[in-house]
């Protein structure tokens, strides 16, 4: 089977971006009634988008726990991701490793070739070779699609929403103001537009989020001709989700929107589903392996 663009994921990737934009254009104004002059909303988008950008995949890793590990310590795992990007047609990216009772892997970066492929020790336990090979080319799928990219610069904007809802009342002047509201109606402004755009584009990324698992997961079906070996390891991944302990569930929550499998137990899991049932992309898995076996 031969590579093929996903223009439905990149259609919604573009769409995603040109709403997430005129969410800014919503979000800067809020910032501009609250009182904050232009110089200020520059320098403070400027500063956390150069963060995001280039530092997001770092503090990715960090919040796993994983690091970056050398060809000497895994040496297998580097000679089949190095294999696997080839056949992708993808520089190799960095690789690391969490040491986590959760099976799960995910990509980061914000190119083709400033990329990192991280798995836990859980999932190379859990999974035979096939299947990690599986997993590992869904995770080069992303990285191909270039949603991940996509995906960090749109959670930029849901981020710092979130950060004004929560902490904006602290600069409502409410305090030494003998409680007045004249002073404080900018700043209340700014914090419910924030809650607005915080909503949206949470929305938004999830929609995105679920159909390009779809993708990644077509795309990694390709780069192995193995559907069912993928098929396979989402099975085998979702089922010791629920005997994963709960600290380490919550531990790795904020990262959901990156995992293979999300986390689904409980109120979290509920409230931040970002993939497309398992059962569902197990299917089309199936179907494509009866295309290729009918070919």
């Amino acid at each position: 089977m031969q590579w093929q663009a996903d223009w439905g994921l990149r259609g919604r990737m573009g769409l995603t971006m040109v709403l997430l934009g005129l969410l800014y254009v919503g979000f800067i104004a809020a910032l501009a009634v609250s009182g904050i002059n232009l110089l200020g909303i520059v320098l403070i988008l400027g500063l956390f988008s150069f963060g995001q950008f280039f530092f997001s995949d770092r503090l990715a890793l960090r919040s796993m726990g994983a690091r970056t590990v050398s060809e000497d310590e895994y040496p297998e795992l580097h000679a089949t991701v190095g294999r696997l990007a080839q056949q992708a047609d993808l520089p190799k990216p960095e690789i690391a490793v969490a040491d986590s009772q959760v099976p799960n892997a995910f990509a980061t970066g914000r190119s083709q070739s400033n990329a990192t492929v991280a798995v836990t020790t859980e999932i190379m336990r859990t999974l035979d070779q096939d299947e990690l090979e599986g997993v590992l080319a869904h995770e080069l799928a992303h990285v191909k699609n270039r949603d991940v990219m996509v995906m960090t610069i749109a959670s930029f904007l849901s981020t710092i929403a979130f950060m004004i809802v929560r902490w904006g009342w602290l600069f409502s002047g409410g305090h030494g103001q003998g409680g007045r509201g004249g002073n404080q109606a900018p700043i209340w402004v700014a914090i419910v537009v924030s809650l607005v755009v915080w909503i949206l584009s949470f929305v938004l990324i999830r929609a995105l989020s679920r159909y390009r698992e779809y993708s990644a997961d077509r795309g990694g079906a390709i780069i192995t001709g193995k559907p069912s070996a993928l098929a396979s390891a989402l099975m085998k991944i979702s089922g010791r989700m629920d005997r994963v302990p709960e600290d380490d569930l919550r531990d790795q929550a904020e990262m959901n929107a990156f995992f293979i499998i999300p986390i689904s137990k409980g109120f979290v899991g509920r409230l931040f589903k970002t993939h497309p049932a398992t059962e569902k992309r197990v299917e089309r898995l199936r179907e494509m392996e009866r295309e290729i076996e009918t070919a």
